[in-house]
């Protein structure tokens, strides 16, 4: 196992895919496990996604988190475009469904996320699986895919010995696809393209990743207290 690590660690290329690939197999595996399972699913994927951070953060040199007032309007400016776009354009579900893939293609259950619907209202396991949720689309989420999108795939769509081109280098080519990569990772995908566009261009900005991390996690505590506040359970 120390031999395993070691060699993760060692590989610039790894520690930046690795826990994103192993997140993304497990959000799709998800939505295989029927209603109670994915609960418990996006609490043992978080846990993982937690625990792969942990190996790989120091690994990552451009893995730290930095705030700046750019941060905090590209954050806030996501989850506008988040909330205000919904509703005028069709989910991803109906555009994969039209190339013969279902709804879980995308680990998104057909039933929103509700855990007070699925548990009881007020429940402890209610409660429980909302802060996991809460707590991991803020501190868990932003890393592994800021590392994977913004340091990996935009630079290494120019050059594959990529950690030797600086984050800030640009390229319509790799700005547009990488942009695009992230939006059809996500249910909703119209917004979430221009989520990439916005994060991606912060971190050209700063020449750094760490305000991308920041605006990532204002976006997602933000709606997190979307999602509660107003019961927009589909959000989640």
């Amino acid at each position: 196992m120390s031999s395993l690590l070691q060699r993760l660690r060692g590989s610039p290329l790894a520690v930046r895919v690795v826990p994103f690939a192993v997140f993304l197999v497990l959000t799709w595996a998800q939505g295989q496990c029927g209603e109670t399972g994915r609960y418990w699913f996006y609490l043992a994927k978080t846990l993982a996604g937690a625990a792969l951070l942990a190996v790989v953060w120091k690994s990552i040199s451009e893995c730290r988190w930095a705030f700046s007032w750019e941060a905090v309007v590209a954050g806030v400016a996501v989850f506008a475009l988040w909330v205000g776009l919904d509703g005028l354009y069709p989910p991803l579900d109906a555009l994969l469904a039209k190339v013969g893939l279902g709804g879980t293609a995308t680990g998104k259950s057909p039933l929103p996320w509700n855990p007070h619907a699925q548990f009881g209202d007020g429940s402890a396991l209610a409660w429980l699986f909302i802060a996991v949720r809460a707590l991991g689309s803020t501190f868990v989420v932003p890393p592994l895919e800021e590392v994977f999108y913004r340091s990996f795939l935009h630079r290494y769509l120019v050059k594959t010995d990529f950690a030797a081109l600086p984050l800030n280098h640009f390229g319509w080519m790799p700005f547009l696809a990488t942009a695009a990569a992230f939006g059809l990772t996500h249910f909703e995908w119209v917004p979430g393209i221009l989520c990439g566009l916005i994060y991606q261009g912060l971190v050209l900005r700063k020449n750094r990743l760490g305000d991308a991390l920041t605006a990532h996690a204002i976006t997602n505590a933000l709606l997190a207290a979307w999602v509660l506040g107003r019961g927009a359970w589909k959000f989640w």
